[in-house]
């Protein structure tokens, strides 16, 4: 491992409000600095010209200091994980020709000068200069070498169900965190017991995340009775009725990863298959939109969580039929009481939180920075969105959102023949579009469709998630270049990766031409050798794409992502005996072999019986609130005061195509009713964006 030494790492104002907290937890620090620490594994020594390169390259500017001196907390990505930072390092070092450099990460080193703290004071500092969730602590910079340990590939499990019968499922669902229910559990026991074998963890997993609330929404498309009374529509079925009720100009709802509507006739411009010159293209213009949540994610790991909650939705609008175009996003936040520290204002109680969930101050300093980053990078406006806070005991129940909602969104375009997915034929190839797997974001799927404090707290660990929108972007490209093919698009069906990674998304793409597949495990790019065959069919790593390809077209397509330097794997074929196997040929044994059909066919449909209780509220007094004090209050409450600071962190014109952003009037005052964007470069037609609310606490 070969360590450089770069500039500040922090500017001085940062500094000098971390050094007035790191004084409040030990009076006795005197002085704080800070520095970049460049780590680097590379394939043998590098030569001269080779480590003046890279000392180029790592150098940002600003003259490297001396060494600090002082007590050293040196943090860094969290051991065992690779960082967005250093995946965007690494593709850079080998284009510039650094081909034998195999990773570079960075760390900050803090240098605490005072009274000595000694170790016990040193780890009594550590909550303030990192986040858990994504970064470790170290102690002395050659303790680095961990972040590039090299370990054996982790085993497949197997669980006993034909010997341990139910409990041994009921002890396996409570060590990972799979979020069965009781139905389910017996489901899967009925099942492998017929199949007269023991399931795997990877099965198991898959089986957790592809019907997961989340992925599935069990609640949503469950039966309900309500006072003794079985309700003839589902939650779902309520949603729906608006369409099937007047679904005049919907061309695609309920069905994939976004609904489509009609949109108008316009001239697009994008580059001619032919000679990749940019061109108008009279055609239709259909409109696509997105919303989804990202909420357990963004309530452990704020950046992290709300950056890929931007970046999913994102790729849900690419891989709409069979390929399109983000265009415009939105963001959303509902918080508990932001207890502004030497701002906490009367109606903010201090009812305390889940030790693992970051405050909802926390959650609003970091998160919109993570959505407004990934939107920036990736190349996308975001112009809409909203804000609340709630915390409040009502009759003896504390209501809030200690466990945030985070709203990611948008809209974007799809070309008429390409709104509907193809059928895949047998020996279609699959491939896997993006990113190499990592062990991030293990069993998100199921975490985020448990109540919060339901899981282990390592488990939470597991479904932290990282973002590299460069990435994203490149895949986008190689989608970009396909779907200007027009007719020829050599797109069949493309799905994006997601909750329980490609456990969902490659059963997801066969089941929906009701085929089965055969895949190799061991040709998933992979930066984590030492997973395990579970962790790298599961993981949710996230910049990735599984798509259908024909075999005659997949030379056409693999030269786009030469193009694009995007990374690509074909990993297996579709077949037409309604088998899923993942074959690894490392260990020796399929990590899975299930029929489709008990993956996803009927497991057992979730039914609620409840009553209604009726609220329990008290009067509301205002005799004690003087009309100066309300009307202050009313200002002052989030949802009410300015919102520049959630619009002015982020690129509203990017793409050329905005024609109402947040910003509005001569004194570009926050906030607009509206967004509208164009749908061309020339003529009038367009769409527009808006979010309501109607929360119902």
């Amino acid at each position: 491992m070969l360590q450089f030494r770069g500039g500040p790492a922090l500017s001085p104002f940062r500094i000098r409000i971390l050094l007035e907290n790191l004084q409040k937890r030990l009076p006795g620090i005197a002085q704080l600095d800070t520095q970049f620490l460049y780590f680097v594994d590379a394939e043998g020594t590098p030569g001269a010209s080779d480590r003046n390169l890279l000392e180029k390259l790592l150098n940002d500017g600003d003259p490297v200091p001396p060494v600090p001196a002082g007590a050293l907390l040196l943090v860094v990505p969290r051991l065992g994980t690779v960082s967005p930072w250093a995946s965007k390092a690494t593709d850079i070092a080998h284009i510039c020709g650094l081909k034998k450099i195999r990773r570079i990460e960075r760390g900050i080193a803090y240098y605490l000068r005072g009274r000595a703290p000694g170790r016990d004071g040193l780890i009594a500092l550590t909550p303030l200069l990192h986040d858990r969730m994504t970064q470790s602590v170290l102690f002395d910079p050659s303790e680095a070498e961990q972040l590039f340990a090299k370990t054996a590939p982790a085993p497949l499990n197997t669980i006993d169900v034909l010997g341990g019968g139910r409990e041994a499922l009921v002890r396996a669902d409570r060590e990972y965190g799979f979020a069965l229910s009781e139905d389910e559990i017996n489901y899967l026991v009925e099942n492998f017991k017929r199949l007269g074998r023991n399931p795997s963890d990877a099965e198991l997993m898959m089986f957790a995340q592809a019907n997961s609330e989340h992925c599935r929404h069990k609640i949503f498309r469950g039966e309900w009775i309500i006072d003794g009374e079985r309700q003839p529509k589902s939650l779902f079925d309520m949603i729906r009725a608006t369409h099937d009720h007047n679904h005049a100009g919907v061309l695609s709802a309920y069905k994939d990863n976004a609904s489509v509507i009609q949109g108008q006739r316009g001239a697009r411009f994008f580059p001619r298959p032919s000679d990749q010159e940019y061109a108008y293209h009279q055609e239709d213009i259909h409109i696509l939109m997105k919303v989804e949540t990202h909420n357990h994610p963004t309530a452990i790991a704020p950046f992290a969580g709300a950056a890929t909650g931007a970046g999913g939705e994102i790729r849900d609008e690419g891989a709409t039929g069979i390929g399109a175009k983000p265009k415009a996003g939105l963001t959303g936040f509902s918080v508990s009481n932001l207890r502004v520290p030497g701002f906490v204002q009367p109606w903010e109680k201090d009812f305390g939180k889940p030790g693992r969930i970051v405050s909802a101050l926390d959650i609003m300093l970091e998160g919109p920075i993570g959505a407004a980053a990934f939107n920036n990078e990736f190349g996308r406006p975001a112009l809409g969105g909203y804000f609340r806070t709630y915390e409040q005991q009502v009759g003896g129940t504390l209501r809030g959102y200690h466990k945030p909602i985070m709203i990611a969104g948008g809209m974007g375009n799809i070309r008429p023949q390409h709104v509907e997915k193809r059928d895949i034929p047998v020996g279609a190839k699959v491939i896997v579009l993006g990113g190499p797997a990592m062990l991030i974001g293990l069993g998100g799927g199921a975490a985020s469709s448990m109540a919060s404090g339901a899981s282990a707290e390592d488990l939470d660990f597991a479904s932290v998630q990282r973002d590299n929108a460069e990435m994203q972007r490149r895949a986008q490209e190689v989608i970009d270049r396909c779907w200007a093919q027009g007719p020829a698009n050599p797109v069949l069906s493309i799905h994006d990766v997601g909750a329980g990674g490609l456990s969902n998304a490659v059963p997801e793409i066969i089941d929906a031409s009701h085929r089965g597949g055969r895949f190799d495990l061991r040709r998933i790019p992979n930066d984590e050798p030492g997973m395990s065959p579970m962790a790298i069919w599961c993981n949710e790593a996230q910049e990735r794409y599984v798509l259908a390809v024909s075999p005659e077209r997949l030379a056409d397509f693999e030269k786009l992502c030469a193009r694009e330097r995007c990374p690509y794997a074909v990993i297996g074929e579709a077949t037409g005996n309604g088998q899923l196997v993942v074959l690894d040929p490392l260990l020796g044994k399929p990590a899975v072999d299930m029929p489709m059909e008990v993956l996803l066919g009927k497991p057992p449909k979730m039914l609620r019986d409840v009553k209604r209780l009726a609220p329990r509220t008290g009067t509301f007094d205002t005799s004690k609130i003087s009309l100066r004090d309300a009307v202050y209050r009313l200002l002052r409450l989030p949802a009410v005061a300015d919102k520049g600071f959630l619009v002015t962190i982020g690129d509203r014109t990017v793409g050329g195509l905005v024609h109402r952003d947040p910003l509005v009037g001569p004194w570009q005052v926050p906030v607009s009713d509206l967004a509208v964007t164009a749908a061309t470069y020339e003529g009038y037609a367009g769409e527009a964006m808006a979010m309501g609310e109607r929360t119902p606490v």
